[in-house]
């Protein structure tokens, strides 16, 4: 791949991340204000600007080096995470399970609705690959975040339904969160646990590549 398919293959996957990334965690911060916390909204951050989501490491610096790394084959980030005042929560150990839940189930949303106008509405092949990257995008956006490992958002989930005592050790891990999710990655458990699901939640939604 040249120096310029790789600027147009990474600015194009950008900013379908960007847009994926934004919707995430914009359902973030509108189900923490619906929950009573309204913090999200008065710093900004309940919008679908992605510029109030940026982060300079994981929105900017990360995705680059990422996709800089594997040759263009790959490229993946992450927001600034939603500010959330815990004690403005009615319920705070239920509500963050529906807060954590609420990124990737906007996700999972968009990408069934994106799959909607794939199956159903005749587009250019352009639009196709386009709409066919942002569902792919989302899917393993939603997906990943599941995974238990502070602060993703599967941690938030399983934190909240373990009793307390046990919720605040788990807590503890969130100190370690890089290195786990790195080992994560490294181990492969990327490509044997999360691809496979991602692929079958594709393909239940009935759209090919």
């Amino acid at each position: 791949m040249n120096i310029l398919n790789l600027v147009i293959t990474f600015a194009i996957f950008y900013v379908l991340l960007l847009i994926a990334m934004t919707v995430h965690e914009f359902a973030h911060g509108l189900t923490a204000y619906k929950l009573g916390d309204s913090t999200a909204k008065y710093s900004g951050r309940l919008t679908l600007n992605p510029l109030a989501h940026i982060d300079i490491f994981w929105t900017l610096i990360l995705p680059l080096l990422i996709f800089l790394s594997s040759g263009g084959q790959f490229l993946f980030g992450a927001a600034k995470p939603i500010p959330v005042n815990y004690q403005s929560l009615r319920n705070p150990r239920r509500d963050m399970i529906w807060i954590g839940i609420s990124g990737p189930l906007a996700n999972f949303l968009l990408a069934f609705l994106l799959s909607l106008l794939l199956r159903f509405v005749p587009l250019p092949q352009i639009g196709n690959y386009l709409l066919f990257n942002l569902l792919l995008i989302n899917v393993v956006l939603g997906v990943f975040n599941l995974i238990p490992i502070p602060p993703l958002d599967g941690s938030r989930i399983l934190a909240g339904l373990l009793p307390v005592e046990l919720a605040d050790q788990y807590a503890l891990l969130e100190r370690f969160s890089f290195i786990l999710l790195i080992l994560f990655i490294y181990l492969g458990l990327f490509d044997r646990l999360l691809w496979p699901l991602v692929a079958s939640i594709v393909r239940l939604m009935g759209v090919t590549g």
